[in-house]
């Protein structure tokens, strides 16, 4: 049935299109709204598994260096067995590992799970974006990645209110279960409208090549995790792995640009706008899952916000992101693409610059306004930022770019995500220490306090609770502090607009009569 299925869609030598589209959204879809559920629902993970603050946050960054390690095989595994066939492989292995995370009976096992539904994931979204390209022509390529757009962007608009219904209504297990009619709906799709693409039989492997990124990823990574428990470079261990790190890649460069068929292709860098394209996109990795990792902590530990309303309060800048793709995939090729881009850096800037002023007592409106914003500012810079990057990309390269590109953006939150909760903590610490170097007697706001009976230092639940209330303002500016370390590297971002050269409009493109781009899926 599934063979006659496939037969018939393909009947008229044209890709179905649509379905090819909802097929392909509805692999993106599920890996998104993996991500933005498992935000969600940290805090009450971290209850179950008794896990510290930086030991929890392995359960987003294993899932991204796994993606890390694995995407840049997406090209060369297309390649040896087919693209279709890939696709099938990772729908399945991810919801397979999805179902894994929800039995998940502690810490090291919802951790290994993770990997397993990294590895699998991670040739999702370069596929999906492969191909939208190869689906659709040239001249509608801003279009088939605003699309694209839409569809990566209902994860997060439905996950975080949908894993805060689940979390408080049944158990967190179930963020991962849900993973499972997304993933079936998937894999029937792409099985039956995917095409498959030539397999290149003599395409060979750089096992030292892939070896020696892989090394520099995940020694990173492990540095970035327990930097902090082990006191940065202060331990001989972090300084072994910054090292290794670094030799690692800078052996894949000398490397890549000395084999004669290195493991990633130097010709995807010689476009200037694909190589400007990877540093912003590891720029919009870390915008793109740094503050939602850290407003559910802060919402609920804090501020004291249910797990149900913390998904509501979220789900907006989703809103936001889907509401601009659909703006700037009709703007593309009309306008300067650098002029949203800048524009969306600098939407994304302002709200975490109204972030950093956060207090505990903020209310649910501040939070929807400033995420809506910085939703806006991310959808501004996904589609041109993509149509840049790709529009001077050979087809036969695209495979490899679009796992490229995946791969920049997932080191990008990976990086930004353990770095900022590395912050977090220190700052906490640090703001501590320096609150409590006022608490004397001598003080005079301490003082005031306690002569009308706000504060009792007398006792020992009255020191308790006067510490309890220091450590409570020290965490809330730590917070603060984050929201603006990543407001300004975003700033920083900026100049990088001025690297990308605009590319011609289709219609400039010289086109002999009658003649029409290829298309295939």
């Amino acid at each position: 049935m599934i063979a006659a299925a496939r037969a018939a869609a393909a009947a008229d030598g044209r890709p179905n299109r649509a379905m090819v589209t909802v097929s392909v959204m509805l692999a993106t879809i599920m890996q998104a709204l993996d991500t933005t559920i498992a935000n969600v629902a940290l805090p009450e993970m971290q209850g179950t598994m008794g896990a510290t603050q930086e030991q929890i946050a392995w359960v987003l960054t294993s899932y991204i260096v796994a993606a890390a390690i694995v995407m840049p095989l997406t090209g060369f595994v297309a390649a040896r067995i087919g693209r279709r066939r890939l696709f099938l492989w990772a729908v399945g292995g991810f919801t397979v590992a999805s179902m894994l995370c929800g039995a998940a009976q502690n810490l090291e096992q919802i951790v290994a799970f993770r990997l397993l539904q990294g590895v699998f994931g991670a040739s999702l979204v370069p596929l999906s974006q492969s191909v939208l390209l190869d689906a659709y022509p040239v001249e509608r390529h801003g279009q088939a990645m605003a699309m694209w757009g839409v569809g990566v962007m209902i994860g997060p608009i439905l996950g975080p209110s949908l894993g805060g219904w689940l979390t408080e209504f049944y158990d967190w297990r179930w963020v991962f279960y849900i993973n499972l009619p997304f993933g079936l709906m998937a894999w029937f799709g792409v099985s039956l409208f995917v095409r498959e693409t030539p397999i290149e039989h003599d395409r060979r492997f750089d096992l030292l090549g892939y070896a020696l990124l892989a090394l520099s990823i995940g020694a990173l990574q492990m540095m970035l995790d327990r930097g902090e428990s082990l006191n940065w470079f202060e331990h001989h261990e972090i300084v072994l792995l910054a090292a290794l790190s670094g030799l690692a890649f800078y052996m894949y460069l000398a490397h890549t640009f000395t084999a004669r068929r290195p493991f990633i292709d130097p010709a995807l860098f010689a476009g200037r706008n694909f190589a400007v394209g990877l540093m912003f996109s590891f720029v919009t990795g870390v915008l793109l899952l740094t503050t939602p990792a850290l407003l559910p902590p802060f919402m609920q530990n804090l501020m004291e916000f249910p797990v149900f309303d913390v998904g509501l309060v979220m789900a907006p800048r989703g809103v936001g992101t889907m509401v601009s793709m659909m703006i700037v995939g009709r703007l593309v090729g009309r306008i300067d693409p650098r002029i949203p881009v800048v524009g969306g850096l600098a939407l994304s800037a302002l709200s975490l610059w109204e972030m950093a002023g956060f207090t505990s007592e903020v209310g649910s409106w501040d939070i929807v306004r400033t995420g809506l914003v910085q939703g806006f500012g991310l959808g501004f810079i996904f589609v041109p930022l993509s149509t840049l990057s790709f529009s001077t990309l050979p087809p036969r390269l695209r495979n490899e770019g679009t796992a490229m590109f995946s791969l920049s953006r997932n080191i990008g939150s990976s990086i930004g995500v353990s770095v900022v909760f590395a912050m977090l903590s220190r700052n906490a610490q640090a703001n501590h220490a320096g609150l409590a170097t006022f608490a004397t007697p001598f003080h005079p706001p301490l003082a005031d306090a306690v002569a009308r009976g706000l504060v009792d230092t007398s006792t020992p639940a009255g020191l308790a609770l006067f510490d309890a209330q220091v450590t409570h303002q020290a965490v809330t500016l730590a917070y603060l502090q984050d929201f603006r370390l990543i407001m300004w590297f975003t700033l920083a971002a900026i100049p990088l607009a001025l690297l990308l050269k605009p590319a011609r409009p289709p219609s400039a493109a010289p086109r002999s009569p009658g003649a029409a781009p290829p298309s295939r899926s």
